[in-house]
């Protein structure tokens, strides 16, 4: 790894319109999820979802963090993103390959038809069949934006993609599903191919028994809680900063032992 730093501000300058797209009457939906928990109901009110509003500069940040010390460490093995969407979190990933060492290539997953649909695990999730689908021309365009090397696409369901489409080796995973089936066969797949030492960072991991956050996919902690049972790894919650409109926002992550 080069003794070279890679800027910080490639984390903020690049993703404004993350501020710019939140959606209106936000603190509306924000006081609605506030008399919600105060009454003990679970269900969550959420805005649409727009396209640039998908994480925050401190979930960046704890990805740079985390994919950086892969590669401090020497873990063997290219970077994985299952549930890329546009490329928002993943030109992340690949500014870290690039700065740091190309030879590594950044592999993608995703169907581009948006969400699956939820199942009885997922809870109270706001999340219906098709969310988020968008085009892989939209995520390959944000890397020609920006000057990056275009990453290994694969398209298709994960559990169509997976079982023969990952690399033999990872040293750093991205887990995006929301849902609880999408975690769960990503998990099964990805966690065998982990190097030791690496890293695998899941969004949407939330326990709001550990401080007051939303939690928007309930099914993503329950398929971790479920996979790790009878694993010697477990996952950490981390802070990934503060949304007006959302509360506090939070992902997972663990090491391969």
């Amino acid at each position: 790894m080069q003794a070279t730093e890679l800027p910080n501000v490639f984390l903020t300058n690049t993703f404004d319109e993350w501020i710019q797209q939140k959606p209106s009457k936000s603190q509306t939906v924000r006081f609605a999820n506030k008399v919600l928990r105060k009454l003990g109901i679970k269900l969550v009110l959420a805005p649409p979802v727009r396209t640039g509003w998908m994480t925050s500069v401190e979930q960046r940040m704890d990805m740079y963090h985390l994919a950086g010390a892969a590669l401090f460490y020497n873990v063997p093995g290219d970077f994985c993103e299952l549930g890329c969407h546009e490329g928002k979190s993943a030109v992340v990933f690949q500014r870290i390959l690039q700065h740091y060492d190309p030879s590594r290539n950044l592999h993608l997953y995703d169907s581009f038809e948006g969400l699956p649909n939820a199942s009885a695990e997922d809870g109270h999730a706001n999340a219906h069949k098709g969310d988020m689908a968008t085009t892989k021309d939209a995520l390959m365009a944000n890397f020609k934006r920006l000057n990056l090397r275009q990453p290994i696409l694969h398209q298709g369901w994960f559990e169509d993609t997976l079982p023969t489409q990952l690399p033999d080796k990872i040293a750093f995973a991205h887990l995006d599903g929301d849902l609880y089936d999408s975690v769960k066969v990503s998990l099964e797949h990805v966690y065998p191919r982990l190097s030791k030492g690496a890293a695998c960072l899941i969004d949407d991991y939330s326990d709001p028994g550990l401080f007051d956050s939303v939690d928007l996919y309930p099914g993503v902690k329950k398929a971790c809680d479920e996979f790790f049972s009878d694993k010697p790894e477990k996952v950490a919650l981390l802070y990934g900063g503060f949304d007006s409109t959302m509360g506090f926002g939070a992902h997972g992550y663990f090491r391969k032992l």
